[in-house]
């Protein structure tokens, strides 16, 4: 079994609530540096009477897990929870606004989604400056802090789903297999086909193609 690491804890969380914060919301995103696909973010705010439920004590990081964990742990995220959601941005958003903004309005749909305005977000990496509600936002913040740690996971359980549909609309990329990222047989099948409809055109080494370069019709 995979090494699923050092715990993050409930400790951000339970501060704010012994402040009379009610309702904190982890974000987290995933798929932001892939070349192919959405990028999906994913929020999640846990109950407070249920904080010592065992699945706060099993969530991780979404990399530090394997597919079957992260699977399981997402369907126990979406019991446990008080309320969660999960925003999706396609590539063709992502090249005509980037990453950092497509990112961003992925995180505002998740939050969209929730049964409950959040009092309080925690944030890994991304601050919401279009959002007015106070925000902590910390690099790495999936490791330390369960709300995102279980964003973390729907976001890239979400992700990896999506990812498994395009690879059969379009064969031969091999998405269900490193779901867009850019690894060698990525990049070899990119050489050989072109691009497809779900890549971004935007990023390197795509961005670089000869202009004339017309999308495959693959699906």
């Amino acid at each position: 079994m995979r090494q699923a690491g050092a715990a993050p804890t409930l400790q951000r969380e339970q501060a704010l609530w012994a402040q009379g914060t009610r309702w904190v919301a982890g974000l987290d995103e995933a798929g932001r540096g892939a070349l192919a696909g959405p990028v999906v973010a994913a929020a999640v705010v846990v109950r407070q009477t249920t904080c010592d439920a065992a699945l706060w004590g099993a969530v991780r990081d979404s990399k530090l897990l394997s597919p079957a964990q992260r699977s399981v742990l997402a369907a126990a995220v979406k019991t446990e929870a008080a309320t969660w959601g999960v925003g999706v941005v396609d590539a063709s958003v992502i090249d005509a606004i980037g990453i950092a903004a497509a990112t961003r309005q992925a995180m505002q749909q998740a939050l969209a989604l929730l049964a409950w305005r959040p009092d309080h977000l925690l944030i890994d990496w991304v601050p919401l400056p279009e959002v007015a509600t106070p925000q902590t936002v910390q690099p790495k913040a999936d490791r330390t802090m369960v709300s995102v740690a279980a964003a973390s996971i729907l976001a890239k359980v979400h992700r990896d789903q999506l990812m498994d549909r395009y690879d059969l609309d379009y064969a031969g990329y091999g998405f269900a297999a490193h779901k867009g990222y850019g690894v060698a047989a990525h990049l070899a099948a990119l050489q050989a086909s072109g691009p497809c409809p779900i890549h971004r055109l935007t990023f390197a080494p795509l961005a670089r193609r000869p202009v004339q370069l017309e999308l495959c019709a693959h699906g």
